[in-house]
């Protein structure tokens, strides 16, 4: 199967190339060049299966330069045991009697993106080796809380990668910050930005594109990668987990084969949401998918209106994950509502970049209306969003999927939609220890990692190992750059 660039459909590369490139070199995203289909009894043969067969069976037919050995091993190292602290990876958890939560942080970082960043190294490597590859990678990350640290732990150590990550010097939350700031590892490095994560997320594109610095990155023996959700790589892995819900709602027989589901996503870069676009594209039948925004809602004014618009204030939030203006992934959502049409792609991405803003075609508004629907919810509805769970089912969440169980109940109390729906549990509730005890009540909080102990001894809920077990680690990286210096420090890094 070939990949193509949103930008330049004739731009084409492998799928081994696709990942180890990460960014198309014309800016654009790679997306294969045809959309796979499930067989048609395809739901239904997964539906006994483990997720690690489940994430062999649904990634193989857009992965055809890997064999079936190999993503079995890929897919038994980064999901087996040890990894993940559940034998089901992802499970279905039935809040009541319409609504299931898809529980994605049991993993070694304790948030969804371990559920791609336990994967993306393996395929990297293995792709590496098949492009005949013999400098050493470099992959960039620009994170929002989640995506440094679970990128950090998948690449730690892994031989012929480098890994360096920006995050917004204040735009995370304290265990976030210590989760980075403590990684272990003799090929990783950890950099602040002052600015928001728009400012290093622009900046890290920036670097993909300095052609000068990839040439003198070249001669010293390093090549550049991404492991942010613009890579292939990563947003691949996430569409299995949405199959692996349908095919666990089957098997407990909450669903029937061709049952419509919808499926709430907290999301600020897109990249989990366009991933249950794929799912339904490739024959899980979803009804809508619901995009729920924080305060920063540029999403859901983009999904209601057509229009995107990054020229607006910026909220720091209490979901701090979803503190974005620039939605990345947005873009290839874009090129399949433009029936791939890359030149309309390219002049909105362009008139995104110079003017803030972009209005799709009527066509594109239509069908973002069929298959979407969208919603916000600030700090305050978050927070008695995780009392009101708490109180009612004994659930305990954190903010981010906070925000998906408040727009979805608004989404219910405006159309009396009630067809099942899935709601995706992005973070463990440990990672955001200060919001989620003042949610519950608490005004007094203890000092540093003890919140986590107080937070499990309020609820009676044990914290995962991995984050109860931050106390005391020793602090690697301080550094903090200016967004206009993160060059520097990249060639710093990689002397």
């Amino acid at each position: 199967m070939q990949y193509v660039s949103t930008r330049n459909k004739e731009q084409k590369c492998s799928a081994a190339q696709a990942i180890a490139q990460g960014l198309a070199t014309d800016g654009g995203l790679l997306i294969p060049e045809v959309l796979p289909k499930l067989a048609p009894n395809g739901l239904k043969t997964m539906a006994d299966m483990s997720y690690q067969q489940r994430a062999v069976y649904v990634m193989g037919s857009f992965l055809d330069d890997f064999t079936a050995s190999e993503l079995s091993m890929f897919a038994s190292r980064a999901y087996g045991k040890g990894k993940f602290d559940t034998k089901e990876v992802a499970p279905v958890r039935e809040v009541d009697g319409n609504t299931y939560c898809l529980e994605l942080w049991h993993g070694p970082t304790c948030a969804f993106k371990d559920m791609a960043l336990q994967m993306l190294p393996h395929l990297l490597s293995a792709a590496l080796v098949k492009n005949e590859e013999r400098k050493t990678v470099c992959i960039l990350v620009a994170t929002s809380g989640d995506t440094g640290k679970a990128a950090l732990e998948g690449f730690k150590d892994v031989d012929k990668t480098r890994i360096l990550v920006f995050y917004p010097k204040d735009g995370v939350s304290d265990i976030q910050k210590l989760q980075m700031q403590t990684q272990e590892g003799d090929n990783v490095g950890v950099c602040a930005v002052v600015g928001n994560f728009d400012d290093a997320q622009t900046g890290v594109k920036a670097l993909f594109s300095d052609e000068e610095l990839r040439e003198t990155l070249a001669g010293r023996g390093f090549f550049f990668s991404s492991a942010n959700s613009i890579n292939w790589g990563r947003v691949l892995p996430q569409v299995v987990y949405y199959i692996s819900a349908y095919c666990d709602l089957l098997k407990m027989g909450k669903i029937q084969k061709g049952d419509p589901i919808n499926i709430c996503v907290p999301t600020g870069n897109f990249g989990n949401i366009l991933s249950a676009y794929y799912a339904k594209q490739m024959g899980v039948p979803v009804h809508k998918l619901i995009c729920a925004s924080n305060r920063n809602n540029v999403l859901t004014d983009f999904i209601k209106t057509g229009v995107y618009d990054r020229e607006r204030p910026f909220y720091h939030t209490t979901s701090p994950s979803m503190d974005i203006l620039i939605s990345s992934n947005l873009e290839r959502l874009l090129f399949e509502f433009t029936e791939r049409d890359d030149e309309a792609v390219k002049r909105y991405m362009d008139q995104l970049a110079s003017e803030g803003r972009y209005e799709v075609s009527e066509k594109v508004k239509k069908q973002l209306d069929n298959q979407f629907a969208a919603g916000y919810c600030d700090d305050q509805g978050a927070a008695e969003t995780i009392g009101e769970m708490w109180r009612a089912q004994k659930y305990l969440i954190d903010p981010h999927t906070a925000v998906a169980f408040h727009v979805l109940k608004e989404y219910r109390a405006e159309t009396g939609d009630q067809t099942p729906t899935v709601v995706v549990s992005t973070a463990s509730p440990f990672k955001f220890c200060d919001s989620v005890l003042h949610a519950l009540g608490v005004e007094e909080l203890a000092e540093g990692t003890d919140r986590i102990g107080q937070l499990s001894e309020l609820t009676g809920v044990p914290a995962p190992a991995p984050l109860s077990g931050l106390a005391g680690k020793e602090i690697r990286f301080t550094d903090v750059t200016e967004k206009d210096k993160m060059r520097d420090r990249v060639l710093e890094m990689l002397k």
